[in-house]
């Protein structure tokens, strides 16, 4: 006769692996991802654009620290070109972020974070 209900092999049924071990392993991962997240978040990512003329650096928290302007790019009469290129270079920054964020969380491979 067949057993009633339950997983095959009693409360092992987690592929052999006891839910204590599951437990240990999902804090360990926790904890390691916490790790990753305070290094990304203490890195510096820098951006350019125009030749240089525009540098734009961001923390791995997302938040500016630093825009450079090189004086010979202002011109009071293309005012919209700077902008431009202050646009270009902040979001080139931020693109940077965003793949250290993919490289640094994807080795942990927990489904529904690839949206980084």
């Amino acid at each position: 006769m067949s057993k009633r209900g339950g997983f095959p092999g009693g409360m092992g049924g987690f592929g052999g692996m006891n839910i204590n071990n599951l437990m240990k392993e999902a804090k360990k991962m926790q904890a390691d991802m916490e790790k990753s997240q305070a290094e990304l978040a203490s890195k510096e990512f820098e951006a350019s654009a125009g030749g240089g003329a525009i540098n734009v650096k961001v923390s791995g928290e997302k938040t500016i620290k630093e825009i450079k302007i090189k004086p010979d790019v202002v011109d009071p009469e293309d005012v919209e070109m700077l902008e431009d290129l202050i646009l270009t270079c902040v979001n080139e920054a931020l693109r940077k972020v965003d793949s250290a964020q993919a490289d640094q969380l994807g080795k942990f491979n927990i489904p529904g974070l690839g949206g980084f």
